[in-house]
């Protein structure tokens, strides 16, 4: 049982709320409107949304049905226009700068449609980028960086330049430097959108498995059924709401 939208609200944005133990994102009444060439665009209309801990959830719809608009807010982004986003017990509605820094450095690893790589990086210092910035040791940092890279099948790319990887390679260090910080949520944005078939499917099964052996939950946006069909559950948006 969930509780009531005045008792999530009650709770500060530092404050753990009571959210059912197997749910890691509870989504209410969200809706999140925004200003284009003079008119109002209301992007997401009144949203509601659980996911449990550990689900691989797709979600599958049109360009500017609202989808990557969504991710967005989970991901820490862009704020709701109303309603109570929570995630691990936490509302995304009521943060501050500060809370939304340490959200996207400790709870959410995003990968990106267009990789987001540092091209003179070599594949390793990428991967490692975020927990340096967290302040993880060096040493450390490229341990677990050296261990993601390995189980997405890198291992042999350590010391490459981002640059002249090819762009299914770019994608698989692109997860592994979202999982670098041990996120409870992984927040995929279109990840195999830039991809040939055949490298998109090697960054699926990367992702679908490295999440599930590290029973993380993940939330993906897609345009492609193909795609979303690894998930263990699809959800489809058009303007703005599920359907």
């Amino acid at each position: 049982m969930t509780q009531s939208r005045a008792q999530q609200r009650s709770e500060s944005s530092g404050q753990s709320t009571s959210v059912p133990h197997e749910a890691l994102i509870e989504v209410r009444g969200v809706t999140k409107s925004y200003q284009a060439d003079n008119r109002t665009v209301h992007a997401l209309q009144g949203i509601d949304m659980s996911v449990s801990r550990g689900q691989f959830v797709a979600i599958v719809g049109r360009s500017g049905c609202g989808k990557s608009t969504l991710l967005n807010l989970l991901g820490g982004l862009d704020q709701p226009t109303s309603g109570d986003m929570l995630v691990a017990g936490r509302n995304l509605a009521t943060f501050s700068e500060a809370d939304f820094t340490r959200y996207r450095r400790d709870v959410a690893g995003i990968v990106f449609q267009f990789f987001n790589l540092l091209p003179l990086l070599t594949v390793r210092e990428n991967a490692a980028l975020p927990a340096l910035l967290a302040g993880v040791p060096r040493s450390e940092s490229f341990e677990r960086a050296d261990r993601l890279l390995q189980s997405v099948g890198l291992e042999h790319r350590l010391q490459q330049q981002a640059s002249l990887l090819s762009g299914g390679e770019q994608q698989r260090v692109a997860i592994a430097r979202a999982l670098i910080n041990d996120p409870q949520l992984v927040l995929a944005d279109e990840p195999t959108g830039n991809l040939d078939s055949q490298s998109a499917g090697g960054v699926l099964d990367a992702l679908r498995e490295l999440c599930r052996s590290q029973n993380k939950t993940v939330l993906m946006v897609t345009h492609s059924r193909e795609a979303a069909a690894i998930a263990d559950r699809i959800e489809e948006m058009r303007d703005g709401q599920f359907i």
